[in-house]
């Protein structure tokens, strides 16, 4: 400025001018490249089909992780009950992810991710519960699944090695460094062609499993099997409780509005049918896998389908090759919301093309620091069940079933024909309430066996 002073007028105001035209075309630069973590979040905004919809759907719900214990949560509740809650459970939060879908820009806006939904809706504390909701269900699915990875892992090890010395927690260790590597890739679209083949895995892998069940269950002496319920009274409902959050976790999908951000428009429509071609996909392989286990192994049957088969040898290598494939794709949706989340609040708001290096370093330990947290806790604590059902329980529970319901009665889309809009507003009510019954329940039964196994097990267990 005090350069300014000694210039003559003239100059002073070119002078002025020329710093001010530098400054708004600095301005422009930074504006036509936003920043890098906005930039890999929305590249691949609208770009995806229904099918792509659906690959990503399927991929996040029906993973082996999740209908292989609905066998144990029927034999947990009997025919009668097993068969209404897993019915039930299908076609409530079919309706639910409908209205999430259809809440896609109630209020003009297109509401992205699950926080930014809740928050539209509820304010503050609608983003935050939100938040913790889905890190919950997030967290809890990966450690659960690639427990599930490692156990498969493990029997195919087994089945070329029987003598072999590796054990669990060291494929536990070789899965999580696999996710590592898949979890440098952007954004859930670039993952559409590995979804894609994890869905292909998914039907794979349950007719493969169904048809080796059927197989085994034929080889046993049929009079044998008796499908009453087993242990004290107390056993016996803590075991209903533990399946109500086995069957929640079956159906969780905590990430509907992050895939309806990826595909093009008419986004509700695509998402519609993505959305009920996943069901279709799931109520063959849920349906039939449960029913099945169930039927041929009675209470016997293990939490992890796959540990009850034993014949034939090469059907089960198979079914849990198909296994770790699906589940590599199902990791890697549910690491998203964690990565988001810190992508936008630990790496720098203004991380351009000339601080590219830095950027994805940093990302780099993040995914780090974040693979090394599940790992740990799934090498260390490898009750696969248990943190199946606490996880439906206090994750998916609330994403699934109670908030859609509320969000769409509160948002105030309602049908105009009275007893049209009198039966969904039921409806909604109804499912948030049960639900909200069914996660309480669901939890107590998961602690409960969680509290059981680590008195019987130690930290690291080979199981």
């Amino acid at each position: 400025m005090h350069v300014l002073f000694l210039m003559e007028p003239k100059e002073a105001w070119n002078h002025r001018d020329k710093q001010e035209q530098e400054q708004e075309q600095k301005q422009e630069q930074e504006r036509a490249t936003p920043p890098l973590h906005v930039t890999a979040a929305t590249a691949a905004q609208g770009r995806g089909t229904w099918k792509h919809a659906a690959f990503h759907v399927a991929t996040t719900i029906a993973t082996p992780a999740a209908y292989a214990p609905l066998p144990f949560a029927l034999a947990s509740l009997g025919w009668p009950l097993g068969v209404f809650s897993l019915v039930g459970g299908t076609l409530a939060t079919w309706y639910s992810s409908l209205l999430i879908a259809s809440l896609w820009e109630w209020n003009g806006e297109k509401q992205k991710t699950y926080r930014e939904l809740a928050k539209s809706l509820f304010g503050p504390r609608g983003y935050w519960s939100i938040t913790i909701f889905q890190q919950i269900a997030s967290l809890g699915n990966n450690i659960a699944v690639q427990i599930a990875a490692g156990s498969s892992l493990k029997a195919v090890y087994k089945h070329y090695y029987p003598n072999g010395s590796l054990t669990l927690q060291e494929f536990i260790i070789f899965f999580g460094v696999f996710e590592l590597v898949l979890s440098q890739l952007p954004d859930i679209h670039s993952l559409r062609w590995v979804n894609a083949i994890c869905t292909f895995s998914t039907i794979g892998f349950a007719a493969t499993t169904i048809g080796v069940t059927i197989y085994n269950g034929k080889k046993i002496d049929r009079k044998s099997i008796n499908y009453k319920l087993v242990g004290s009274s107390s056993s016996k409902i803590f075991k209903a409780f533990n399946a109500l959050g086995a069957i929640a976790f079956s159906f969780g999908d905590a990430m509907l509005p992050e895939i309806q951000s990826t595909v093009k428009d008419p986004a509700k429509c695509n998402m519609y049918k993505g959305i009920s071609a996943a069901y279709g996909i799931i109520v063959l392989s849920y349906w039939s896998l449960a029913f099945s286990g169930y039927w041929a192994f009675g209470p016997t049957v293990q939490p992890y389908i796959l540990s009850s088969l034993t014949i034939p040898q090469w059907t089960i290598v198979m079914a849990n090759i198909f296994a770790v494939i699906q589940i590599s794709g199902c990791f890697q949706i549910y690491c998203r919301p964690t990565y988001a989340y810190f992508e936008g609040r630990l790496l720098s708001k203004n991380a351009n093309y000339r601080t590219r290096i830095s950027y994805y370093l940093r990302r780099l330990s993040l995914t780090i620091i974040y693979m090394t947290l599940i790992t740990l806790i799934a090498a260390a604590m490898p009750f696969f069940g248990d943190f199946v059902a606490i996880c439906g329980a206090v994750g998916f529970t609330p994403l699934d079933f109670v908030f859609p319901s509320l969000a769409f009665l509160r948002s105030g889309k309602m049908p105009q024909k009275p007893r049209l809009r009198i039966s969904v507003q039921i409806i909604s009510i109804s499912i948030s309430v049960w639900f909200s019954i069914v996660g309480l329940l669901g939890c107590i039964g998961a602690i409960r066996f969680i509290i059981l196994d680590l008195k019987t097990y130690k930290f690291f267990h080979d199981m």
